[in-house]
């Protein structure tokens, strides 16, 4: 409950298991959009890669077909669901800047749909069973 004229933010975040397809993913992810802004969540910080299943224990080009600009279809339309639900979002994605030039990404979208920012993760692992930069720059 959120005492009127407070300083208290409902928040929701999210962990799930890959489904095996990338729209169940985005489906997935957009009704726990619906559920947390049902029981008063003002801001929701979706996982890691979210649409997408965990690729860094790998090396494997295929996954380069996840990466989308940061401006893409994904952001797109989870920053018209943010507007409708009224609700911040936090959207880590996997970007492709230019080609060959991919990041780990977090979109922060605003409850009215407009884009506030990003963050580029910057402190990208390659250790022994983690190939992050193999991905990501």
């Amino acid at each position: 409950m959120t005492v009127k004229g407070s300083n208290i933010v409902r928040a929701a975040i999210t962990q799930t298991t890959w489904t095996g397809d990338k729209d169940s993913m985005l489906d997935k992810h957009e009704q726990f959009a619906r559920d947390a802004a049902k029981e008063g969540a003002q801001i929701i910080s979706f996982q890691e890669l979210f649409y997408g299943p965990y690729f860094g224990i790998t090396e494997d080009k295929k996954y380069y077909a996840y990466a989308e600009p940061s401006d893409g279809p994904i952001v797109q339309r989870f920053a018209k669901l943010a507007k409708e639900l009224n609700m911040v979002m936090i959207l880590p994605i996997y970007e492709e800047e230019m080609p060959g030039l991919y990041y780990n990404t977090a979109v922060i979208v605003d409850s009215d749909g407009t884009v506030l920012g990003q963050y580029r993760k910057h402190h990208i692992p390659h250790l022994d069973r983690f190939w992050e930069k193999f991905y990501f720059r």
